[in-house]
């Protein structure tokens, strides 16, 4: 018998149903619509999964069901929607690196490859190896990104720092604990009341980007700014600071640049603030990659990597001992 749409059945579903067979393989779904054009779009896109060799027979896993495990036993859940509505129902098994690579041409036709890699590759590989897959994904050349990092000199972020306090007190005393402890924007926006405390110089992040919570150490010029917070600190339950991601923070710190001097390349924002801590913490603080892992703001030494390169390394300094000439010409 060949697909056929079923209408829904009173007080058993309200939804029309593919039943039947079709190039011997048997069907019988809920097309999860009331609506009959609907269901049939459905039917067709069965008919061409089947002929492509990608419907996925009863039982079998799906990348839709692995995706939704893997985000229930505490997998990273960004980027997740765009996947599972193009992969859908998907066998596992017919995920290859073809299937991949058109996934990220298909979903991000204009991104760069890092964030391909990031919004595609990474997660995909995720799903798939805690399927236990052992297939190894092949990345996008330049997934990695371009690892040059802009950051500020002091002169020129507390130029910034100063202007974004004028536009409004605790937009600065924000930008400042960005700054002084590299939390990213989402982090320090989520920085809590009841996990900070000024008199030990100590705040807690329960949950970071690295899946990993962090004790923040609060240097003593934070902890005054902090002091100076115009709401204070004592209330229970609260955020520490007041903003919201959105056009209104951004549109703050674009006009502290501007009033500071400061042209920030595109994308960059508030990285800016965690960059330049992460070379200040090199050049100043005196951390090597090691070091900077141990801060809890990078995973690894990878991660911490794009900072490798803002401090001369001893061997550059035997330049020092190259022959000169006696007298310089005037």
């Amino acid at each position: 018998m060949p697909l056929e749409l079923k209408p829904p059945r009173a007080g058993k579903t309200p939804y029309w149903s593919v039943r039947g067979t079709y190039l011997g393989v048997g069907v019988d779904r809920s097309t999860k619509t009331s609506k009959r054009a609907i269901a049939a779009k459905i039917l067709k896109k069965i008919e061409g999964d089947i002929e492509r060799g990608e419907f996925a027979q009863a039982g079998e896993l799906t990348f839709a069901k692995a995706a939704s495990a893997y985000m229930k036993a505490g997998g990273e859940k960004r980027f997740m929607t765009p996947l599972i509505k193009h992969f859908g129902l998907t066998p596992v098994r017919k995920i290859d690196q073809a299937a991949i690579d058109a996934a990220a041409a298909a979903i991000y036709p204009d991104a760069p490859t890092s964030t391909q890699n990031r919004q595609v590759y990474s997660p995909v590989s995720a799903v798939l190896k805690r399927t236990g897959s052992d297939f190894a994904i092949k990345r996008p050349l330049g997934a990695g990104g371009n690892k040059s990092t802009f950051w500020l000199w002091p002169e020129a972020m507390f130029r910034v720092i100063d202007e974004a306090t004028k536009l409004d007190l605790e937009f600065g005393i924000m930008c400042e604990a960005l700054l002084y402890t590299g939390e990213r924007l989402s982090e320090g926006l989520s920085l809590e009341c009841d996990r900070t405390r000024l008199s030990e110089s100590f705040s807690y992040l329960p949950d970071s980007k690295n899946l990993e919570p962090r004790a923040i150490f609060l240097p003593p010029h934070l902890v005054g700014r902090l002091a100076c917070h115009p709401r204070g600190l004592d209330r229970p339950g609260e955020r520490i600071f007041k903003f919201h991601k959105g056009g209104h923070i951004y549109s703050l710190l674009r006009t502290a640049c501007f009033k500071a001097g400061v042209d920030l390349p595109p994308r960059v924002a508030f990285h800016v603030f965690c960059h330049t801590y992460g070379t200040w913490m090199r050049r100043y603080g005196g951390l090597d990659l090691r070091g900077l892992v141990g801060t809890g703001r990078w995973k690894d030494e990878k991660s911490a990597a794009r900072y490798a390169h803002v401090v001369v390394g001893e061997e550059a300094t035997r330049a020092e001992l190259l022959p000169t000439p006696k007298t310089v010409a005037r």
